[in-house]
């Protein structure tokens, strides 16, 4: 099975404002482009958020998801779900590792990880694949940080990048870590 995190950041490197808000995503031109979301969308087979994304998803945004949705929470339960999305939602606890061992279980070959701390905790424990950034041409200047903190250096391997004429640049990496074990 291999994961990975997909991500927009404003060039000063923040995926949300303070309260989770989005409205800086909307760059001009961005809609004509083919930032290649319709093909990494068409390759997942899952998707694994945190507790505060699946939150702030249902707060501001409805849902997104198309495809099975697990949620990692330690504090909510599958009662927390609303009755509407109990067949597209599974909820889970447990350490990344037992986690991943879940979702391979339920035979998913390509997960997305979205929520920085999840994205986090997740990279700490060398279980992320690939990291895809989409840098925005826009400064918001605070907000939620990308990675932020994490045990150390973490070595990537430049896959790809693209630029858009939105301003827009996509970069794809590997995490160059020794995964001899396969632990995803």
């Amino acid at each position: 099975m291999r994961t990975y995190i997909a991500a927009a950041a404003s060039l000063d490197g923040f995926i949300a404002r303070e309260n989770g808000a989005l409205d800086w995503t909307d760059i001009p031109g961005q809609a004509a482009e083919d930032h290649g979301r319709d093909r990494m969308e068409a390759a997942t087979d899952a998707y694994l958020i945190g507790r505060g994304s699946f939150e702030t998803l249902m707060e501001l945004y409805g849902w997104p998801y198309a495809k099975p949705v697990w949620v990692m929470s330690r504090s909510l339960s599958p009662d927390d779900v609303p009755r509407a999305l109990r067949d597209k939602v599974v909820m889970t606890g447990g350490s990344p590792a037992e986690v991943i061992g879940q979702l391979r279980a339920a035979g998913f070959a390509r997960v997305n990880i979205g929520g920085a701390e999840l994205c986090r905790s997740f990279l700490r424990e060398g279980l992320v694949n690939e990291i895809v950034i989409h840098r925005l041409p826009v400064l918001i200047g605070s907000g939620m940080p990308l990675f932020g903190s994490l045990n150390g250096d973490l070595p990537l391997k430049h896959v790809e990048t693209r630029a858009f004429p939105s301003g827009i640049v996509t970069s794809t990496y590997e995490l160059a870590l020794d995964r001899t074990a396969d632990r995803t």
